[in-house]
C-alpha cells in the first residue's frame, strides 16, 4: 500500500487579498509560511515520509520546502500538481468575477462542469491530477510521500476516490489552506483514509467558503 498525503500549501497572498490565481506564481503570505511550518510538524509527528513532492509554483513549492526539511529530504518539482489554469481569472478578485463573469458562476454553483474562460476546466485538471498521482503512487509503492499542491487538485481527487464524480464535487468544501487529506493506493485503487487535517493549525487555520 502506498500512502500519499495532499497537502493545500498555507495561505498565499493571493489567499489573503482574495484573489484567484491559478498558474500565477504568488508566495505564501506570513501566515501562510507559519501554516506550513505547523503543518511540517504535524506530518513529522504522525508519518515517515519517503518522498516530498510539490507543483513547481511558490506557494506549494515553499510549502513542500517545510515539509522536506523536517526529513532531510529535498523537494521534487512538478508542474504536473499545479492548480488549474484560470486563464481570464487570473489576478481578479473573486467578487469582481462573480459581478461581471457568467463562466465564473457555475464555477460557484456547478463546479464539476466549469470552465475557466480562455483556461483549463475542472475536467481536465480532474484528469491530470489523478494521472500524476497515479504516476507518484506506482512509482513509489509501499512509501509514503508528501505531495504539496493546491486547492481545485484535492477537492477533484478527494471527489474521485469517494466516486462522486464531476458532478459530486459541488458538495464537498475546499480543503483549507496546509490541511492535509492522507489517500491510499492499493489494487489499483484509491481510497480517502483520513482528512483533511487541520486541527494541528489551531488559531491558524483560515476558514474557507463553500465556493469562491
Amino acid at each position: 500500500m502506498t500512502t500519499l498525503l495532499l497537502i493545500r500549501h498555507g495561505e498565499s497572498v493571493a489567499n489573503a487579498d482574495k484573489v484567484f490565481v491559478g498558474h500565477t506564481d504568488v508566495d505564501l503570505s506570513p501566515k501562510g509560511e507559519l501554516q506550513a511550518q505547523k503543518t511540517a510538524e504535524f506530518i513529522k509527528e504522525n508519518y515517515k515520509v519517503d518522498k516530498v513532492y510539490a507543483s513547481d509554483l511558490k506557494r506549494a513549492y515553499r510549502t513542500g520546502e517545510f515539509v522536506a526539511n523536517a526529513f532531510g529530504l529535498d523537494v521534487i518539482a512538478d508542474s504536473g500538481l499545479r492548480e488549474i489554469y484560470a486563464g481570464s481569472w487570473e489576478g481578479e478578485k473573486f467578487q469582481t468575477l462573480l459581478e461581471t463573469n457568467a463562466d465564473y458562476a457555475v464555477w460557484k454553483t456547478d463546479i464539476g462542469a466549469s470552465c475557466a474562460t480562455n483556461g483549463e476546466s475542472v475536467r481536465d485538471v480532474w484528469k491530470r491530477i489523478h494521472f500524476k498521482l497515479l504516476e507518484i503512487a506506482i512509482l513509489n509503492e509501499g512509501k509514503t510521500i508528501a505531495i504539496a499542491t493546491h486547492a481545485t487538485p484535492i477537492r477533484c481527487m478527494t471527489a474521485r476516490c469517494l466516486g462522486m464524480g464531476l458532478s459530486g464535487m459541488k458538495e464537498l468544501p475546499w480543503a483549507v489552506n496546509a490541511s492535509v487529506t492522507e489517500i491510499t493506493f492499493e489494487n489499483d485503487i484509491f481510497m480517502v483514509t483520513k482528512g483533511p487535517q487541520y486541527k494541528h493549525l489551531q488559531g491558524l487555520a483560515v476558514d474557507v467558503p463553500k465556493n469562491v
